[in-house]
């Protein structure tokens, strides 16, 4: 099958280009003025790779854009005795309509079990069931001796990162030293750690007192986790990856307190990246603040004060944040949040996301914001093809590239709302919010499977993505 996209404006994170894309089975196979005239008398031909073509999509007046890449998911997700909503299936739906074409999520290790166990069983879940490509990373649970020898396992198997929490104690919490464990690990093997970054023991203390104050609300769920807490953990994670000689990448920061830490070590040379995500740029506190109601904003790191979003923003500017991600983890307001009535502490953490990053980036970062559409890319596909292993192949509108692409309108405008949204969540963070800007048409590896508002792919499209050690900023 051979696609010509013409017209378009090309936008990769180094420039844009007003050039057509010529896709030939999975790959991207030429880019160039391949519609251009050829006889020099002004008439109408075209270059010999465009002239015999399966199919045309004109892009006139549209963006051509890499496929968008979300880090950090969690489909299936149990949490707090239920389980997050999205399936694979209707997870990467979603995910593809709102141009993400590769999802890289979480398996988990269960506790007490095999590091091979955890991901086995989200193989399971994924395989055969994706609309886009998808990839894992590896929650750690517990770090001993066996899990240390299986990380060099995954590793070899294109599974190269690891998630570790100074959060949830008695869940998925590790101690400073299994930390640095893991850490010297990755210095053998070339893996990377991820670290959700709060000071969960002495977050515990402080949540313990205010519900025994009488205040259960979901407001408190934010109000607990102070910010400060963020920033201690983030710094002690990253002064341990120093001590271990190697990268670390801190999870859905969300508050300057964390930024100030991030910027500061990379500032002395420290390979330290992090990523922010859309609830943190456009969400804040209040929302947290409408009674029970507050529980569809339940997350952690918490939502923050509104006079966060500027420190966010401008770590977003001048790449102290390297990536937008999603941490899509949805459960409905009805039967599953509601397990927090009473107690903020057992409302699920979590929000829906994965649909509408891209376009909300775009409205509020590019269009009202201090975004270049380039570095708008750069966020939402290209740094995350370097930081996870897929450069070159994703994340870029290049010859020799997998044909994930999308022809993005800058200027259509729609409204977002739980009654259109294909995420398998029952309401929207986002409530009413009209944005500029959205996917037109959606290419998986060549395959047109997002088109007028409708998904013309098959179940199972997607497939594993076996990925290498990461190609680091410097």
């Amino acid at each position: 099958m051979r696609t010509l996209i013409s017209g378009g404006t090309i936008v990769n994170a180094d420039g844009s280009v007003e050039a057509d894309v010529l896709v030939d089975g999975h790959t991207i196979a030429a880019v160039g003025r391949l519609t251009a005239t050829t006889d020099g008398l002004g008439g109408s031909g075209e270059s010999g790779l465009a002239g015999q073509v399966d199919r045309r999509i004109d892009a006139s007046g549209k963006y051509v854009i890499p496929g968008a890449i979300d880090v950090h998911t969690h489909m299936e997700l149990p949490f707090g005795g239920t389980a997050a909503k999205d399936t694979f299936e209707t997870g990467t739906l979603a995910a593809a309509f709102g141009g993400t074409t590769t999802i890289l999520d979480f398996a988990v290790q269960p506790r007490g079990g095999s590091l091979r166990a955890g991901l086995d069983a989200w193989h399971a879940k994924a395989e055969g069931n994706c609309a886009i490509d998808y990839g894992f990373h590896m929650i750690m649970s517990d770090v001993n001796e066996q899990t240390l020898a299986e990380m060099d396992q995954l590793v070899a198997e294109g599974v190269t990162d690891f998630k570790l929490f100074t959060a949830y104690p008695g869940v998925f919490f590790s101690d400073d030293g299994a930390i640095f464990r893991a850490m010297k690990q990755t210095a053998k093997n070339g893996g990377l750690i991820m670290m959700h970054a709060e000071n969960g023991l002495a977050i515990d203390v402080v949540a313990a007192e205010t519900h025994a104050a009488g205040k259960t609300d979901p407001y408190y769920h934010g109000v607990v986790r102070y910010p400060i807490f963020e920033g201690e953990a983030t710094n002690r994670v990253i002064r341990l990856a120093e001590a271990a000689g190697v990268p670390v990448y801190i999870v859905h920061l969300s508050a300057r307190d964390a930024l100030n830490e991030v910027r500061a070590a990379r500032d002395r040379g420290a390979n330290a990246f992090a990523e922010t995500c859309p609830q943190y740029l456009f969400l804040s506190l209040d929302d947290l603040g409408n009674g029970f109601e507050g529980a569809k904003y339940v997350c952690s790191p918490p939502l923050r004060p509104k006079d966060h979003w500027d420190d966010l923003w401008k770590g977003l500017v001048k790449d102290d944040l390297q990536v937008v991600s999603t941490d899509h983890c949805p459960f409905d307001f009805e039967g599953q949040k509601e397990l927090g009535r009473g107690d903020f502490r057992k409302v699920p953490n979590g929000l829906p996301g994965v649909e509408d990053r891209v376009d909300l980036l775009h409205d509020g970062g590019v269009v009202g914001g201090p975004l270049t559409k380039e570095r708008w890319v750069e966020l939402v596909s290209a740094a995350p093809a370097r930081l996870f292993g897929l450069a070159g192949r994703k994340g870029v509108i290049a010859a020799g590239a997998d044909a994930d692409i999308v022809v993005y309108d800058p200027n259509r405008r729609h409204t977002i709302s739980a009654s259109t949204h294909h995420m398998n969540v029952d309401y929207s963070c986002y409530e009413g919010r009209e944005v500029q800007g959205g996917s037109d048409v959606v290419l998986s590896r060549g395959k047109v499977i997002i088109e007028n508002g409708e998904y013309v792919g098959q179940k199972g499209d997607g497939r594993f993505l076996k990925r290498t050690p990461s190609e680091f900023l410097s």
